[in-house]
């Protein structure tokens, strides 16, 4: 697959950028070395080779799912300007 100047504003107006007209002939070989790129991907033989989820084999560790209470309600109120009863206390906007 080969990209011309055509697609490429078109590629531009899509992802909203503005491209300059001197410019465009820079974005063309540029999105054709990566089209290369990924022609040359395509190539590569990866029938035995397992999916993976990270470049270093590792496992998903995973955390309980469990309802707590938190306990962290003096933590989270420490940054309100004003508190009030143990909630946060905004001024009133509708009369």
């Amino acid at each position: 697959m080969s990209i011309d100047v055509h697609i490429a504003r078109n590629v531009a107006k899509l992802v909203r950028i503005r491209v300059e007209d001197e410019d465009l002939a820079d974005l063309v070989s540029e999105f054709n070395a990566i089209l290369g790129f990924i022609e040359q991907l395509s190539e590569v033989d990866v029938t035995d080779v397992e999916p993976m989820v990270s470049v270093t084999p590792m496992d998903m560790t995973l955390r309980d799912d469990a309802v707590i209470d938190g306990g962290q309600q003096q933590n989270v109120l420490s940054n309100a300007p004003d508190v009030r009863e143990g909630f946060y206390a905004v001024p009133k906007v509708v009369e």
